[in-house]
C-alpha cells in the first residue's frame, strides 16, 4: 500500500547553483551534503521543503525543455513575491497557459537542468468544482 510521497530527486550539472533555487524560491533547508563522498550515483544534498524530502544529485542535464513540472502550492497574495525571487536569480518564466477563473493561477518557471516548476495558488477540489460548473460559454 502507497503510504505517500516518499522524495523527488532532480538531476544538476550544478549542485551549488540547484541548492540556491531551492533554497531561495522553495524556502528549502539544506540537511544533509555528500561533499566528495558518494554513497549513491553521484554527489548529492537533500533539503526539507515545507516537510518534503527534495534529492539533488549531480548528473547531466535533461536534454530539452516539456511541460512535466512539478507543482508546489502557494498562498494566492504570495505570486509576486515568488515571481521576484525567481527573476533575481534570472531564471526563465514560461507564461501560464489560460486559465478559466475558479481553478487557481500559476507561476512557471525552468531551471538551468531544464527542469519546469509551477507555483500553483489552487487546490484539486477547486478545480474539481470549476470544472463540473462547465467552460464559460
Amino acid at each position: 500500500m502507497i503510504e505517500g510521497l516518499s522524495h523527488i530527486t532532480l538531476i544538476t550539472r550544478d549542485l551549488e547553483r540547484m541548492s540556491a533555487i531551492i533554497e531561495t524560491v522553495f524556502e528549502g533547508r539544506e540537511i544533509y551534503t555528500s561533499g566528495d563522498a558518494t554513497f549513491s550515483l553521484s554527489r548529492e544534498k537533500f533539503f526539507d521543503v515545507a516537510g518534503l524530502w527534495i534529492a539533488i544529485m549531480e548528473g547531466e542535464s535533461l536534454p530539452t525543455q516539456t511541460y512535466n513540472h512539478i507543482a508546489f502550492k502557494i498562498d494566492a497574495a504570495s505570486i509576486a513575491d515568488y515571481r521576484g525571487r525567481i527573476e533575481r536569480l534570472g531564471l526563465h518564466i514560461r507564461e501560464s497557459r489560460p486559465r478559466i477563473e475558479g481553478e487557481g493561477h500559476s507561476l512557471y518557471f525552468y531551471d538551468d537542468d531544464n527542469h519546469l516548476f509551477e507555483l500553483h495558488t489552487g487546490t484539486l477540489e477547486e478545480r474539481l468544482n470549476r470544472y463540473e460548473r462547465g467552460r464559460p460559454t
